[in-house]
């Protein structure tokens, strides 16, 4: 994929040119009319002279792209000491013996209601312990394939051109605060469950953007309303919390279309967001009329009544107060800042004129600001009846994820803002880009010794698991019907006989796995 991003826009019939059109153009003619001091014309200095059509400044874009390209790198390479843990235990027997089919009908019936988030644990348990160990790589490339092409395409789309390797930086960095500057990178990144259901569908929500971006004809338009529709039900059944953001985002888009989308584009723009709210309500119906969801919702006491009663609300806010604060003070998002800085600083239009700041973009912001604290909070006011006061914790910091892509996102775009302020009232640009150069690859750092320590608990949890693995499958082909088993926790994975051995939970899918009828506190017996 090519990340040189072209300015022309193909437009289908004999189109009426519209207001905003007008303005855009009346300001670029402005533009090209100024004089810097030596009396050379802006225009002519930005096509010949800028910074951006120097060979040299797609080069150091490219490199500056590859402290968290490596990073990712690295990670997914680190996947190969993963072993199952926690809900793993009890998706491995099931689907062995009852195929992923299996596991839809235990969700839909019994567990959750959620059938897309079954397709997908199966679709990575089909392949038993090696489904876990290549999970980690196969998302990586995923999230960041995802994001790329959304930069690309909204960059194209805004009409804007940057040096080549730009929209690949904003996607590394993306990705890399995303998956590794959180608490708890295990649950986020290596645990496949929590994964499918927290990190992944925020980045599949993204991925519903490209048919938006790249249509063009009626049926290209109708299409991306299609997938608009079909993306929103399966996020739906896949994640409650991302459905929430999803949302909170499109009634955001719908409530700004007359101020912010040109008027040609304005229908279209609407019939998609319309389409997603839409196929969200379809996809929520089909779970929470659902057997498993009515099982899990009298489970963990979480019916409409306890979900809104003041003490539930109240603990809710304190808790999303708690997150935020956390969240906030993580200094290494100051990254996506920078790397949008750097492309306010950088990007340019067609015939190299330096684009102004968009009129809308503070309200943009704080739109997005506005879905991402409202979405946040309702997020975790559906999950806190599961959590209790630990959904605030790093244990618990997966359930953060389906809101904190957008976090991210809006960080860039005001960074984006930010560069353009800068660019427009100062002349000399080379300080700003060098700390924010340096800011790329010093919030690397820390995500990289975390990383580097995670990956030796990882594979000194790997040599034991694997030890132990061999001794339960020996011990139950010789005929034995109960044997011990030694907890092996990572990262605060739920094992068997925690709480001082008084909880069991998953033992008996260890039992199951195995084909034993039970296993015992190995830890306690030795």
């Amino acid at each position: 994929m090519s990340d040189e991003v072209p300015v022309t826009e193909a437009r289908t019939g004999a189109q009426a040119e519209t207001a905003t059109d007008r303005s855009e153009r009346d300001r670029s003619e402005r533009d090209r009319g100024e004089r810097d001091k030596g009396g050379r014309d802006r225009s002519v200095q930005d096509r010949d002279g800028h910074p951006a059509n120097r060979p040299w400044t797609a080069l150091w874009m490219t490199a500056l792209a590859l402290p968290p390209l490596a990073l990712l790198a690295a990670a997914s390479w680190f996947g190969r000491w993963v072993r199952p843990g926690a809900d793993d235990w009890c998706f491995l027997p099931r689907v062995r013996d009852d195929g992923v089919t299996g596991l839809v009908g235990q969700f839909y019936f019994d567990d959750n209601g959620r059938v897309a988030n079954a397709l997908l644990v199966g679709a990575y348990a089909k392949f038993q312990v090696a489904g876990h160990q290549w999970f980690p790589l196969v998302s990586g490339v995923l999230v960041l394939a995802v994001l790329w092409a959304v930069a690309v395409l909204a960059l194209r789309r805004a009409g804007l051109r940057t040096p080549r390797g730009l929209p690949l930086l904003l996607a590394a960095m993306t990705t890399v605060l995303f998956l590794f500057a959180t608490p708890n990178t295990y649950k986020t990144f290596y645990w496949p469950a929590a994964s499918v259901s927290h990190t992944l569908p925020p980045v599949l929500a993204c991925a519903a953007l490209i048919p938006l971006l790249l249509a063009r004809t009626r049926r290209g338009r109708a299409l991306a309303i299609a997938v608009a529709v079909l993306m929103a039900a399966f996020l739906a059944t896949l994640s409650e919390e991302t459905a929430i953001v999803v949302v909170m985002v499109l009634l955001a888009a719908l409530l700004l279309s007359g101020r912010v989308v040109p008027a040609a584009e304005r229908r279209f723009v609407r019939l998609w967001c319309a389409g997603g709210i839409a196929g969200t309500a379809a996809g929520a119906l089909v779970l929470i009329t659902s057997p498993g969801s009515m099982n899990r919702r009298e489970r963990f006491g979480a019916g409409t009544t306890s979900l809104l009663a003041p003490d539930s609300l109240t603990a809710s806010l304190r808790a999303f107060a708690e997150i935020t604060v956390t969240v906030v003070t993580t200094w290494q998002y100051v990254g996506a800042v920078a790397v949008g800085v750097l492309l306010g600083l950088l990007c340019r239009r067609a015939a190299g004129t330096t684009p102004r700041p968009p009129a809308h973009g503070p309200l943009l912001i704080a739109a997005g600001l506005v879905a991402l604290l409202v979405s946040g909070y309702l997020c975790t006011v559906i999950a806190y009846p599961v959590f209790g006061d630990r959904v605030s914790a790093a244990s618990a910091n997966r359930v953060w994820n389906d809101y904190l892509l957008l976090y991210v996102i809006l960080l860039v775009g005001a960074g984006t803002l930010l560069g353009l302020a800068v660019r427009r009232y100062t002349r000399r640009t080379a300080p700003a880009k060098a700390v924010c150069v340096a800011l790329c690859v010093l919030v690397c750092a820390g995500p990289a010794v975390a990383l580097t320590d995670l990956d030796t608990a990882m594979r000194a949890r790997a040599g034991k698991w694997d030890a132990q693995d061999r001794r339960l499958h020996e011990g139950a082909a010789a005929g034995e019907r109960v044997l011990p088993y030694e907890r092996l926790v990572i990262s605060q994975m739920l094992e068997p006989f925690s709480q001082g051995g008084r909880r069991y939970w998953p033992g008996g899918c260890v039992a199951d796995l195995y084909r034993l009828d039970r296993v015992t506190d190995g830890t306690r017996n030795r």
